[in-house]
């Protein structure tokens, strides 16, 4: 798998020639560059122009498979988990959708622009997830802080933060005690590099 961020809370994953996209970035952001690319999957956790862009996730005739809710979902070799969370992002209190998401061999948790510790149960009773993609910026997701006591307690092997300025990515390393990691471009990542790993902070550049 190649994770890739690209603004805002919009990570990419791809493997073969099937590519996911998480939250992203409408053309009517006022924060973020809209999404770029093309997608097979589109997962949309929380209803604002910052992440609901499933539109600019389409190329020519191939439109993506959208996922906007809670449920259980089997797309192509991808096998979805996804559960209601509260967000106050942007000052908009709305359901946050979380997503577990089997994919490549590897188990992903995106909690979108989560602003609630209190993550139902069912997440919480997971196996702890491969790779966990956290909102740290706070404006209504988690702050810094929340995040990093948040991160410690889903027990991740990996954690790569989004939603993030310069400050509050600043904070998140302190917080984390790995303030001289270096941020790369992507991250390609196979199940069996995950194996040892224990709540390694991967910073991706957009």
């Amino acid at each position: 798998m190649i994770l890739t961020y690209h603004e805002g809370a919009c990570i990419r994953a791809a493997a073969g020639d099937t590519t996911l996209v998480l939250g992203p970035v409408s053309k009517s952001s006022k924060n973020f560059k809209p999404t770029n690319f093309g997608a097979d999957v589109a997962f949309i956790s929380f209803d604002h122009p910052d992440m609901n862009g499933a539109d600019e996730a389409a190329r020519g005739d191939k439109q993506p498979f959208v996922i906007t809710g809670p449920g259980e979902y089997e797309v192509k070799d991808i096998s979805v988990a996804a559960f209601p969370a509260g967000s106050t992002y942007d000052g908009e209190g709305k359901i946050n959708t979380v997503y577990s998401i089997h994919f490549d061999g590897l188990s992903v948790l995106y909690l979108g622009a989560l602003g609630d510790l209190d993550l139902p149960s069912d997440v919480l009773e997971m196996d702890a997830p491969d790779i966990l993609i956290i909102p740290i910026g706070g404006n209504g997701a988690l702050s810094p802080a929340e995040a990093q006591k948040l991160a410690v307690k889903l027990e991740a092997k990996i954690i790569i933060p989004v939603l993030y300025e310069d400050k509050s990515l600043k904070q998140f390393l302190k917080e984390a005690g790995v303030e001289g990691v270096t941020p790369i471009d992507k991250l390609t990542v196979k199940p069996r590099d995950v194996a040892d790993k224990e709540s390694e902070v991967v910073i991706l550049t957009a």
